[in-house]
């Protein structure tokens, strides 16, 4: 069954609603947004245009959507190929929109509901057996345009073919990483998230830590968003919080870690008084004049100046460049902070093992949903890996909290990790099993680790290293030893990408592609030793600097074979540069691009003022 989804239906524009509806047009898919009236569809894709950060890549295409209501234009529906209801969580509203319109969907046509919590069983209760398999759910987050997870969760009833469609719809046209979850309370994300936030609040409450240093020590530091709990918790909203966790704890009543989920005394004294976070102007944090904000005190329950501790852990963790590092050394601190993450971790990781089989069927399912959904650089079994298995389960069972017997067995059986590669391939652990299942590579993606496994590394420095893709192509891989997450150009990429120029030609391949696997592709020159040169008045080094640069990107833009470009995240300055010197760019829709050398009183100096006139004139 082949099918094109050309023209969407998008029942209700609310938050969720209206920023589903851009998101398709940034797909430049056609979009009806339905609502209860002309005037309350028309402002919810007028607030949508107005939120920040944008929905739109581009506000025009706005022109895509066509605001209609309920009352004069079911019709439309018959010419959609597929129609997403996301209307308010609850279940009657959305039985009743249901059979109001299938009289007009037509037989081709895949409806599904952006439920957050709401079993499929319960939705499909008392609906035709001929709108069940058509029927089920695709669970976005939000925002949808940045949050790359969707998870679907179908039936025995359900169409498979109708299942395939989506999922290659979602992942090719929409750019989303699908997970396949199974119909359960919350499905996956929602239930291990909020899960290790409320242990989260349990613990920083126990230990009387402050709003603003858990925050900074379950943030980045950890490999988690900026906005770390608490802050989170305002941008998302405290009621939204509140439901996720009341539906797991009404709903899960066989769970033994259900009592998790009560919300604390501290929490419902905030909903009382409308201090939901973001929506509200205030929450855990509160802007009292411009640029100060003050934290909560939870004993007090008063605003206050945020004032951040010291703590062992901060200097450990710092010492570690790499985030799998830093995980595990952080873990074994003997301090207050230490002992907080481990609790947090242990409890959320053997959350997640004992769930396993419960909400999904492997291990990959799981932490692509963490991922994905709550912005988890790595999933709770990859931070179990970099914690250590061994010393994870020794130390869970020290302190008597409870794992699977197949995570209890492993060290037993001297299995070393979760995740693994053999006959270099990408294997990963299956409680089913008892052994190890290979997992399929998506062809679409370059898997750095899969390459290097299979002895397709040619040369490695400390910043970049060259990779064989396998059919007559080459890659540079961009990976900063000194600033992973930023990528800044050194003298050691430039020596990779002088040596990989030489390399494809030495060796008549057929081109070059440059890229990497880190949370961003370049984000320009590394300052800092520029400014050191400057300071030294060291003109002759940056002057050689300058001119070593230039001259690489030249050989990049005239070089006898095709490079590509692949940037993603911040491709800043230097970053630029790099990709206006290949012939051809495939860049991640989420690219910000730009020369912002001006910021700090430069100007671009590896070619980027050329660069950019020379690809405008082609235009």
């Amino acid at each position: 069954m082949s099918k094109e989804i050309k023209k969407v239906a998008v029942l209700g524009t609310g938050v969720m609603g209206s920023q589903i509806a851009a998101h398709l047009t940034n797909a430049e898919i056609e979009v009806y947004a339905f609502d209860m009236t002309q005037e309350v569809a028309s402002n919810g894709i007028e607030m949508c245009k107005k939120m920040k950060p944008s929905p739109f890549y581009n506000l025009k295409s706005s022109e895509l959507i066509t605001v209609v209501n309920y009352n004069d234009d079911l019709d439309k529906i018959k010419e959609c190929d597929w129609v997403v209801e996301a209307i308010s969580e609850r279940l009657d509203w959305k039985q009743d929109l249901y059979k109001k319109i299938i009289p007009y969907v037509n037989d081709d046509c895949i409806v599904t509901s952006n439920t957050s919590g709401i079993s499929l069983d319960s939705l499909s209760e008392n609906l035709p057996t001929n709108f069940l398999d058509k029927f089920f759910i695709t669970h976005f987050f939000n925002p949808p345009r940045y949050m790359k997870l969707v998870e679907i969760v179908s039936s025995l009833s359900t169409n498979a073919s109708s299942v395939e469609i989506m999922d290659n719809f979602l992942t090719d046209v929409l750019g989303k990483n699908v997970v396949h979850a199974k119909d359960t309370p919350n499905f996956i994300a929602n239930r291990i998230g909020v899960y290790g936030m409320m242990v989260t609040l349990h613990e920083s409450k126990k230990r009387k830590l402050s709003i603003e240093d858990v925050d900074a020590l379950t943030g980045t530091l950890i490999g988690r968003p900026k906005s770390a709990t608490f802050r989170t918790a305002d941008v998302v909203g405290l009621d939204t919080m509140c439901f996720v966790a009341n539906t797991a704890y009404n709903d899960c009543k066989d769970d033994p870690e259900r009592d998790i989920f009560k919300l604390p005394d501290y929490i419902k004294k905030m909903t009382e008084k409308k201090w939901l976070g973001q929506k509200t102007k205030q929450g855990f944090y509160k802007k009292v004049d411009k640029g100060v904000i003050h934290s909560l005190d939870l004993e007090s329950m008063e605003y206050k100046p945020m004032h951040k501790k010291k703590y062992a852990a901060f200097s450990i963790a710092k010492e570690n460049t790499y985030l799998e590092d830093r995980l595990n050394s952080i873990v074994r601190v003997d301090d207050v902070a230490g002992e907080f993450l481990w609790s947090c971790f242990a409890k959320s990781l053997a959350y997640s093992a004992n769930l396993l089989g419960e909400i999904a069927d492997d291990v990959l399912s799981i932490d692509n949903a963490m991922k994905g959904g709550f912005g988890w650089e790595l999933g709770p079994f990859e931070v179990l890996d970099a914690i250590g298995l061994e010393y994870f389960v020794n130390r869970c069972n020290s302190e008597n909290i409870k794992l699977p017997d197949w995570l209890m067995d492993m060290p037993k059986n001297n299995v070393k990790s979760i995740y693994t590669y053999i006959n270099g391939k990408k294997h990963l652990f299956d409680y089913k099993i008892n052994n190890y299942s290979e997992v399929i590579n998506n062809q679409k993606v370059i898997d750095f680790n899969y390459l290097k496994s299979n002895n397709m590394l040619i040369n490695k420095e400390w910043s970049a290293s060259l990779y064989d893709l396998g059919d007559g192509v080459a890659s540079v891989k961009l990976h900063s030893v000194l600033k992973p997450e930023l990528n800044p150009i050194d003298g050691s990429m430039m020596q990779v990408f002088a040596k990989s120029l030489d390399w494809v030609a030495d060796n008549n391949y057929k081109g070059l592609v440059i890229s990497g696997d880190g949370a961003n592709f370049c984000a320009g020159a590394n300052l800092s030793l520029i400014l050191q040169a400057a300071e030294k008045k060291d003109f002759k080094s940056l002057e050689n600097f300058i001119n070593t640069i230039q001259q690489i990107f030249q050989n990049i833009r005239f070089s006898n074979f095709p490079v590509i470009g692949a940037p993603y995240g911040l491709v800043l300055g230097g970053g630029m540069e790099i990709i206006g010197s290949c012939d051809r760019r495939v860049a991640a829709a989420e690219s910000y691009i730009g020369l912002v050398e001006v910021g700090v009183g430069l100007i671009p100096g590896a070619g980027g003022n050329l660069r950019m006139l020379s690809n405008l004139s082609k235009k």
